[in-house]
């Protein structure tokens, strides 16, 4: 189960392979796309730091679109860090009901790049929601050193349960690690059997 996965972005200019969504489930495949089951409402830290383009069309690993993320660093909101999570419903942090029954999913991958090169994310995350309606599991990976191609990671997990997840995903990166703060790129983030 390593991290960093083998292989090329399929770069195809249409939306994305439609797959069973037996065996795969979306955060993010396209901007709008019919298969994208959560949102990134969850805005974390220095969240004035952070701009979120989802209908980014600068060389997307796959599909139209990918989501382009830029952290200033600039300690705005005083945490030194920050981040967003995709979740559901919108700004769910466990005080709702919801999230989705994923048990059976082996793991989560999705693909990443740097606009330079050597961007740290502390973390890339899947479920770890807490409150009144907590997530069932986490999973999680990181600290990751981006590069400026895309590269596809993988977050197993066979350790999580995954019968009630409302967080999908996460990434957070700290002022340490960036003090000039970072521009990355994300795209086609899938949970799979």
């Amino acid at each position: 189960s390593d991290v960093l996965l083998e292989g090329v972005p399929p770069r195809s200019s249409g939306t994305s392979l439609v797959t069973n969504p037996k065996d795969a489930f979306f955060v993010y495949s396209d901007w709008h796309s019919p298969l994208n089951h959560f949102a990134p409402s969850g805005w974390m830290g220095d969240y004035d730091d952070v701009r979120l383009d989802d209908k980014n069309t600068e060389d997307p690993a796959d599909g139209k679109t990918c989501i382009r993320i830029d952290y200033a660093a600039h300690v705005t909101n005083g945490y030194a860090w920050a981040g967003i999570y995709w979740q559901t419903p919108d700004h769910n942090w466990g005080e709702q009901p919801g999230g989705f029954n994923l048990a059976g999913m082996k793991r989560l991958t999705f693909w990443a790049r740097g606009a330079k090169g050597g961007e740290v994310i502390s973390e890339f995350r899947a479920g770890g929601i807490q409150g009144e309606n907590p997530d069932s599991g986490l999973a999680r990976i990181g600290p990751i050193t981006l590069t400026r191609d895309w590269r596809k990671y993988q977050i197993s997990l066979s350790e999580a349960s995954l019968t009630r997840i409302a967080g999908g995903f996460a990434w957070s990166a700290s002022y340490a690690n960036n003090p000039e703060g970072i521009t990355f790129y994300l795209d086609e983030i899938v949970f799979s059997r």
